[in-house]
């Protein structure tokens, strides 16, 4: 509007001129304007208002409506509706009142991390969480959104505090589900008053997204840290200690273990003191009936004969003389505005009520209206708190009335402030008068009355006199004190201060003391901590926060981590020293408060919008992370430590010490999602690559069972991205990998390695095959489809291709396309084996032991082209090559562009792989694809081929490669049929899982097209059985 405009140009020319002030109150009333014209706009006549809980809401909105607002039932029954008319947001409404129960939300992992035993406890700092409504707040959930259905507006009274504020934002996110353009205020409030609230009516505020973040980011690593150390530990050391903690839980918390570390380390304190033996001299006196005693200024020495010479020089002129008599005023200062901290401590040491007790106590005389808000950092009353109306509420009391009366005759209250302030609620202060309460209720409001007219009032005050005596050189002091106004007092009895009267002496007069003694004694260790004392080394050390301290003190209690002695002073249990003390071994002081500490100044930094959610998140998560991995490393000092207390230790399998061992690094990040895919273990051997945001991401990777072990490597690859893909440490099989190339070395599954590539079948990373961006999510690579496509156990995969060193003019051969045949020279005049190169290949003789011992073979003389050829088999396949005129030809289903080649039996770059099943050279015996010579056995199940033998692995079946032949039709070695092509080529793409089909082309002996070919079983491809009765498949 033009009027907007004028006062924001008018608020301008102020703020260059100089005059801030005006400019700062024209914002001001800019503000509201603003405001007042958003509201006229929204037309509101119903509002939702939504408290902390039913009392709070009660409360409210009795204050709201003057005692007369309408009842109802919600679908909670312990949260009722009240409705009723008000002026809000410059118009009259309806205000419809009704509450939740705390957090209305819960922060809880995803499904498959849920259970105990789902997953490795270190993938729970990476793990998918999310909000969720428990089940017993559904109902008040189903009120939430029946109500705003019919309002315009959402005004949130949950508590002011961090807590609070993100309780507000969830009841914001239910509402806003249904209706999302509700129109949200939220009303700050420190006490249910009629004042307060009216107040709060009037300067409804926007809700604080930064505080409420902060919580986010505290419930979540709170969730994170605390789930994985306690699953790792609990799990862990129910198996070591089964006779004492098989039913125990053995919780972890970044809070409560430095709460414990605490108590452990004044106990440890205590255990490693040494008294030391003492010695001092005593003056007595006896004057006027009264008993003086002189203290020596010396205080006391820790050598015998010194303190032995200084008595005797004493003893040998025993007179005294006054030196020095002096008097001065002495106050005793009455107490600090009371905050939550003050409260605990207090109530602990004073009332003897713990600290949990005592803050349920003052939330329920909260929400009843009897005292303001019991959670505040402040320690100071603001300036416009009307404080003489608060001291004139109590002067009916009998017992403590007549005190307030006098600090109303005295000119008002004036109180002594501290120097801390939260800027959201004044102290802890009575807000109306109370005479019907019962049992600690109204022994803690009392409390609270007699402590705010106490630092209403005045100091005791009180003259201290001080007289100074020489004997022999040697000094001694008695101190005198009377008190001449006991003011604040007089209704505090909590504090002591008593009067010391000495008799009068005067300077230069002196006397014969009654005795001089010399006494001895020991130093004294500290004490076991209290409750108080708790509190105060968890504030020092920025250890959770006013409203928390007593929840952790509480759960290291119920978990027996510490006790209470008689005097209630915390020991701590076996349990809590053994972990204490264990995580201390490691390295990280764990039990201390540095991190913890370190986490709840970011918290207040993200509160004051100076640092991000996400960045807090992320940094608090890798430090934990990493933590939790070397305690894990490390957990054998823990077992030791508490062996101490719980005796003989049960060891556990070697394989159970390797699972919680394994920790699952990122490798490199997820094509389809972007998260970290992570090496596993899976339950029958082997190994897998899996995306962390499995279930929604079934991305995976499966490595053949050639693969014996994988691990992730330190080095990162250069080439491929998004950074940083991990390098990866292979072993494979022996026979599983052409022989030119090492049985381990370290590779990169990125996809810049080709060879690795094939020998994987890494699909994931090929451009038109089934990647893991595909929209269903489909798992990648899954076993059942790799035994599908390929019988071999040994997964022969063919290794990136070369063109033909003869063929200049044929089209590049791609990736997955046929290999190419070595070029053997035909010449009359030399029959020289010539290797991919265009070189003469070297003879060698294998020396190794094993079934190709003493056998020769072809290889590449510069080593460039990794060929490879048995000597014994050269003729055999240069005669294959020409009888056919390199006529086999093979159709690759997985090359982009379909074409057929001349090949022969020869694989990859040079390398020729022995058919399984044929009998080489060396011997007639028939080997399996392991190169171990083949069992022979006979079908013994009811069928067409009952009684017939067949070849077959003489591994155990479980370690079995999966070859199969029929005695009676042995393939000759030459061969190239279906079942070669199959076990060698691995093919990809439409005919993956399906095997390749090949043809005779281009030879004049090829027969035209014959009868129909009769079925075959789908394992072993041979007729007269299907896969159901086939005898590999027993």
């Amino acid at each position: 509007s033009s009027l907007t405009f004028g006062m924001i140009s008018h608020a301008r020319r102020l703020l260059f001129s100089g005059t801030h002030l005006r400019f700062f109150t024209i914002y001001r009333s800019f503000c509201r304007s603003v405001k007042d014209e958003m509201t006229r706009r929204i037309q509101v006549h119903r509002v939702l208002c939504v408290a902390e809980k039913n009392d709070a809401a009660k409360g409210i909105a009795d204050i709201m409506s003057n005692g007369r607002m309408r009842k109802r039932e919600g679908l909670s029954k312990f949260n009722k509706i009240y409705e009723y008319e008000y002026h809000l947001l410059g118009q009259n409404v309806t205000v419809v009142m009704t509450s939740v129960s705390g957090h209305l939300l819960a922060l809880e992992f995803k499904a498959p991390f849920q259970k105990w035993h789902s997953c490795n406890p270190v993938t729970l700092f990476d793990a998918e969480v999310e909000k969720y409504c428990p089940d017993n707040f559904v109902n008040i959930k189903k009120t939430l959104e029946r109500e705003v259905r019919q309002c315009q507006a959402l005004v949130i009274w949950t508590d002011c505090d961090r807590e609070g504020e993100n309780i507000g934002f969830e009841i914001i996110h239910v509402c806003k589900a249904v209706k999302p353009n509700l129109h949200v205020l939220r009303a700050r409030f420190s006490e249910i008053i009629s004042r307060s609230i009216r107040m709060a009516c009037e300067n409804l505020v926007e809700p604080d997204q930064n505080t409420s973040d902060a919580v986010d980011v505290r419930q979540e690593l709170d969730l994170r840290i605390g789930a994985a150390f306690t699953r790792f530990q609990t799990l862990r050391l129910q198996k070591i200690f089964p006779n004492v903690l098989a039913e125990q839980l053995i919780s972890y918390g970044s809070c409560q273990f430095p709460t414990l570390g605490f108590v452990v380390e004044r106990f440890k304190a205590i255990q490693a003191f040494i008294p030391e033996a003492f010695y001092k001299i005593k003056v007595t006196h006896e004057k006027d009936e009264e008993v003086v005693e002189f203290s020596w200024k010396r205080n006391r020495l820790f050598n015998h004969t010194a303190c032995l010479v200084l008595y005797q020089i004493c003893m040998e002129n025993p007179l005294a003389t006054v030196t020095d008599v002096s008097s001065k005023p002495k106050s005793k200062w009455r107490p600090l505005p009371l905050d939550t901290v003050e409260l605990e401590k207090l109530a602990s040491r004073k009332l003897k009520i713990n600290a949990k007790e005592a803050m349920k106590i003052a939330e329920k005389l909260y929400t009843q209206g009897y005292i303001s808000y019991p959670r505040t950092e402040t320690n100071k009353f603001p300036n416009d708190l009307d404080l003489f109306s608060l001291v004139q509420q109590q002067t009916p009391d009998p017992h403590w009335g007549a005190f307030a009366q006098g600090i109303l005759d005295r000119g008002g209250p004036t109180p002594r402030n501290g120097n801390k302030s939260d800027q959201a609620h004044p102290p802890i202060h009575p807000t109306k008068y109370a005479n019907s309460l019962q049992g600690n209720d109204q022994r803690l409001y009392e409390f609270i009355v007699r402590h705010f007219l106490a630092c209403c009032s005045q100091d005791a005050q009180g003259q201290e006199t001080t007289v100074e005596i020489d004997i022999a050189k040697e000094r001694f002091v008695v101190h005198g004190l009377m008190i001449i106004a006991r003011n604040y007092l007089d209704v505090y009895p909590y504090d002591k201060w008593n009067s010391k009267i000495i008799p009068v002496y005067e300077v230069g007069s002196q006397f014969h003391p009654t005795a001089i003694e010399m006494v001895d004694g020991e130093t004294s260790p500290p004490q076991l901590l209290t409750e108080a004392d708790l509190i105060s080394l968890m504030e020092k050390h920025g250890i959770g926060t006013d409203a928390t301290h007593a929840e952790h003190i509480e759960t290291i209690k119920s978990r027996t981590y510490v006790g209470l002695t008689a005097e209630q002073r915390f020991l701590p249990g076996e349990l809590g020293m053994g972990l204490v003390e264990g995580y201390d071994s490691m390295g990280y002081e764990m039990s201390k408060p540095n991190l913890r500490a370190e986490l709840e100044a970011d918290l207040k930094l993200i509160c004051e919008g100076r640092k991000d959610k996400f960045d807090v998140l992320r940094q608090q998560i890798q430090k934990y992370k990493q933590v939790f991995i070397e305690a894990v490393r490390k957990a054998k000092k823990l077992d030791e430590a508490l062996a101490q207390y719980f005796g003989e230790v049960t060891e556990i399998s070697q394989e159970e010490q390797e699972a919680q061992m394994e920790m699952f690094l990122p490798v490199r990040k997820c094509p389809n999602c972007n998260r970290d895919m992570v090496l596993k273990k899976k339950k029958e051997g082997g190994y897998f690559m899996s995306c962390l945001g499995f279930p929604s991401c079934k991305a995976a990777v499966w490595f053949p069972d050639s693969v014996l072990e994988v691990s992730r490597d330190d080095s990162v690859c250069n080439t491929c991205k998004p950074h940083p893909v991990h390098m990866l440490k292979f072993k494979f099989k022996r026979g599983s990998v052409p022989p030119m190339m090492p049985l381990e070395f370290v590779g990169c599954i990125g996809g810049c390695d080709e060879m690795l590539r094939e020998i994987l079948d890494l699909r994931y990373l090929r451009g038109g095959g089934t990647a893991v961006s595909q929209s269903n999510n489909q798992t990648v690579n899954h076993p059942q489809q790799r035994q599908r496509q390929n019988h071999s156990s040994e997964r022969y995969q063919r290794p990136p291709l070369q063109p033909r060193q003869n063929n200049p003019k044929r089209p590049p051969t791609s990736v997955a396309g046929p290999s190419v045949v070595p070029s053997y020279s035909t010449s009359s005049s030399d029959n020289a084996v010539v290797c991919n190169c265009g070189q003469e290949a070297l003879l060698l003789t294998v020396r190794k032991e094993g079934p190709n011992q003493g056998r020769q073979f072809y290889k590449c003389n510069t080593g460039n082209c990794n060929f490879f050829l048995w000597a014994d088999q050269q003729t055999e396949g240069r005669s294959n090559t020409e009888n056919r005129n390199l006529g086999s030809s093979f159709h690759s289903a997985g090359s982009a562009s379909g074409f057929r080649d001349n090949v022969s039996p020869t694989v990859g770059r040079g390398r020729r792989f022995d058919q399984p099943g044929s009998s080489n050279s060396g011997g007639g015996a028939t080997q399996c694809m392991c190169n171990q010579p083949a069992v022979t056995r006979t079908v013994q199940k009811d069928g067409p081929n009952k009684g017939r033998q067949f070849h077959t692995c003489s591994k155990p079946r479980e370690q079995q490669c999966g070859f199969f032949q029929w005695v009676d039709e042995n393939i000759p070695p030459g061969g190239v049929g279906r079942d070669f092509s199959n076990a060698h080529f691995g093919m990809n793409g439409a005919g993956r899982g399906q095997g390749m089909s090949t043809k005779r082309t281009g030879s004049s002996s090829e027969k035209g097209p014959g009868p129909k070919k009769q079925r075959t079983c789908g394992i072993c491809h041979q007729p007269g059985h299907t896969r159901l009765k086939c005898p590999q498949n027993r």
